[in-house]
């Protein structure tokens, strides 16, 4: 999974991202509305409560297979989130999840040096996300944000 990459969504790509879906049943998990990455791009643009959102396309080699968003306070250690991660349900179950979360946290350690903990929220029935998450370091902290449980990272060298 080597050429797994995170790119920012540009003038050049941000088109390509509304064609990027999950299965229907899915839909749950990542956002209120379709296309999921019109929510993420509406939040970069709104930045709601004042956070940064930076909007990110997973790509496998030159064809685009997810979509994920960053949503920080640079000014603190511990309000980085990740957010409307998804992988297209054409690339699903080939490890492009695990990879992507992984350059995510490469990516946080080498651009946000101030951030020591990475959080996200799961629908609490998404018990394919909550295993990614766990296998990637995440754990949950026994409290809820929007009615779904909180897992961080500690991001650590």
């Amino acid at each position: 999974m080597d050429d797994v990459t995170l790119r920012e969504v540009t003038q050049e790509n941000w088109r390509k991202t509304l064609d990027l879906t999950v299965r229907p049943e899915q839909q749950r998990f990542t956002a209120d509305y379709a296309p999921i990455a019109a929510i993420a791009l509406a939040k970069a643009y709104i930045r709601p409560d004042g956070a940064h959102w930076t909007p990110y396309a997973i790509y496998a080699g030159a064809t685009m297979v997810g979509f994920l968003a960053l949503a920080y306070e640079s000014e603190t250690t511990d309000q980085y989130w990740l957010f409307h991660f998804f992988i297209d349900q054409r690339y699903q179950g080939r490890g492009y999840g695990k990879a992507a979360l992984r350059r995510l946290v490469e990516l946080v350690r080498r651009e946000h040096p101030r951030c020591q903990t990475l959080q996200l929220v799961v629908h609490p029935e998404n018990i394919q996300a909550q295993r990614l998450y766990t296998a990637a370091g995440f754990h949950p902290t026994g409290t809820e944000r929007w009615g779904e449980p909180v897992y961080q990272l500690a991001v650590e060298e």
